[in-house]
């Protein structure tokens, strides 16, 4: 009999400990349990709203937009009034976004109007209460990462073949557009590049920060570029080797950046058949490429002309300074005007057929003196280097650098190459 008692305390013991180790564990979980963060954007808690998004469509004004969604005009007029001094209504363009933020019942009136101009910065207009009109940007975290590869076909395809961004290709050409022709880059050439990205709340790809080192071996030479503010007063960033030379020279080799062949050369003896092969000087070179194609400026200066003129149909016309001029023939449209300031590398306009052309091409014509020149068969002066004053400084900056391009491997994997658009090698950190 004693030994039953035993039993049935021995299990209610059992049940006690159970139970509090099971309340025990339930405590533990309500304390690891932590209440997520509502949905925040635009520095508004979006849980607090109805929100809609839409883009600017063609017909649309700020009017248009908050009336469709029951503003009555007196309110819109206020509103309009009181942002102006912030942000000018008119300048909605479209296709971009805007968000309106509206009451969570069953009216769904709109009480914030949020608009989008380019993906980082925002334009609010509060009318909930009172009405203000500020500006904003989304925050952006910079993440540096390391690209190698080798090329197999063209510097683009092998770029693209690693899911590298265009406009790290884009870049990375321009640093080099004055030392390397990347239509005669060589199997085999390869690459390494230490760069940085910019991030829109950690997730949406923002576009290229800087390219803070690279390294190019064409035909086995090693070519560096360091990017180091040459200037501090005036901010100017530029590239240079590892020897303190400039990369940039006075003028780009090319007017059009990638996809272009040179369809015609500068020829003061040129015959055409269409003439009855009599001599009909050519003083430009042609670049053929496809229609839009944007055309760049191989040069700072400021545009003398910018307008359609006979057989040259529309041209932009830049002088340099008081030795060299270019011109740039045939575009489908000019984007700068008479008087612009332009720096070497700025969309001046795109490729078309206007005015004397047999198909889509810029004629891009050099002056120099007042005469117009080769300028293939030019010695151009070069950029100015690093200033012995600070070539100190330039050397100790960029050894962190050099070193992390020089441990950066390459793939030592032995690939077939069957393909030409095959890649050797890729790494991405």
């Amino acid at each position: 009999m004693q030994s039953k008692y035993l039993l049935i305390a021995l299990c209610i013991s059992i049940g006690l400990f159970s139970c509090k180790d099971d309340k025990e564990s339930e405590q533990k979980e309500l304390q690891s349990y932590v209440e997520p963060e509502p949905a925040k954007e635009f520095g508004f808690v979006l849980d607090d709203f109805v929100v809609k998004r839409d883009t600017i469509r063609k017909g649309d004004s700020f009017g248009e937009i908050l009336e469709r969604n029951k503003i009555g005009y007196p309110k819109i007029f206020n509103i309009a009034e009181k942002a102006k001094d912030s942000f000018d209504i008119r300048k909605l363009q479209i296709g971009k976004p805007y968000t309106l933020l509206c009451t969570k019942d069953s009216l769904e009136l709109p009480q914030c109007f949020i608009y989008q101009p380019n993906n980082v910065d925002y334009v609010v207009i509060n009318f909930s209460d009172s009405i203000e009109a500020y500006t904003g940007r989304k925050p952006i975290s910079i993440v540096q990462r390391e690209a190698s590869g080798i090329i197999q076909s063209s510097f683009s395809q092998t770029m693209d073949s690693l899911g590298l961004p265009a406009d790290l290709t884009y870049n990375v050409a321009d640093i080099y557009a004055w030392t390397l022709d990347f239509y005669k880059l060589q199997r085999g050439d390869r690459f390494k590049l230490v760069y940085k990205q910019r991030f829109i709340e950690d997730s949406i790809y923002a576009g290229i920060e800087s390219i803070d080192a690279t390294y190019f071996e064409h035909k086995g030479d090693p070519l560096y570029a360091f990017r180091f503010v040459a200037d501090s007063t005036k901010g100017i960033v530029d590239y240079f080797d590892e020897n303190t030379k400039s990369l940039r020279r006075t003028f780009l080799t090319a007017p059009i950046k990638f996809r272009y062949r040179i369809s015609s050369r500068y020829n003061l003896k040129r015959r055409i058949a269409y003439y009855g092969y009599k001599v009909r000087p050519h003083k430009g070179t042609d670049f053929a490429a496809a229609i839009g194609t944007p055309i760049i400026a191989t040069a700072n200066g400021t545009v003398t002309e910018s307008t359609r003129r006979g057989g040259n149909g529309k041209y932009v016309k830049i002088k340099h300074n008081g030795t060299y001029s270019t011109q740039y023939l045939h575009m489908k449209a000019q984007n700068v005007k008479k008087g612009d300031y332009v720096k070497q590398g700025d969309v001046i306009g795109w490729v078309g057929m206007t005015g004397n052309t047999g198909g889509p091409h810029v004629c891009y014509r050099f002056w120099k003196n007042g005469k117009q020149v080769d300028p293939f068969k030019q010695k151009l002066p070069a950029a100015e280097s690093i200033p012995d004053s600070i070539k100190t400084d330039y050397l100790d900056f960029i050894k962190p650098y050099k070193s992390q391009l020089d441990n950066i491997q390459f793939v030592d994997n032995k690939i077939e190459l069957p393909s030409e658009n095959e890649t050797l090698t890729s790494k991405i950190q």
